[in-house]
């Protein structure tokens, strides 16, 4: 019997202003960045890195925010189950994709010139 798992999204009010604050913020930060033009440059990025980051803390505060924090832990114990080749193997299978590599360039050439050949001198007559 197989189980499929459930998705339930709930999304609670403050959740939804965690959400749109952030989206704020970050919407904030291009402003600012434009309305201090006449200001010095690091000025403008100084006030921009800051508006974004503090965006990018609030929307990890939020539930999705943390799911995505779980995602990427989750990922990061996935990633280290991973049993990688060694060198010899990752060099002897570079190889092999090498050689396949060459061996189809030649066979759609050899295929290229004969379907040529065939088109232009055979059944059309001209010669090249």
């Amino acid at each position: 019997m197989s189980s499929t798992a459930q998705v339930e999204t709930v999304t609670t009010a403050a959740d939804k202003a965690k959400l749109a604050a952030a989206g704020l913020l970050v919407v904030g930060a291009v402003a600012a960045f434009y309305l201090l033009g006449q200001q010095d440059l690091w000025l403008r990025v100084v006030a921009l890195l800051l508006l974004v980051i503090a965006g990018i803390a609030v929307f990890f505060t939020s539930a999705p925010g943390k799911e995505l924090i779980a995602f990427g832990q989750d990922a990061v114990k996935e990633t280290r189950k991973v049993v990688w080749p060694t060198g010899s193997e990752a060099r002897q299978m570079t190889l092999y994709v090498f050689a396949f590599v060459v061996v189809m360039a030649l066979f759609l050439w050899l295929t290229d010139k004969s379907l040529e050949w065939l088109l232009y001198s055979v059944l059309l007559g001209w010669k090249h």
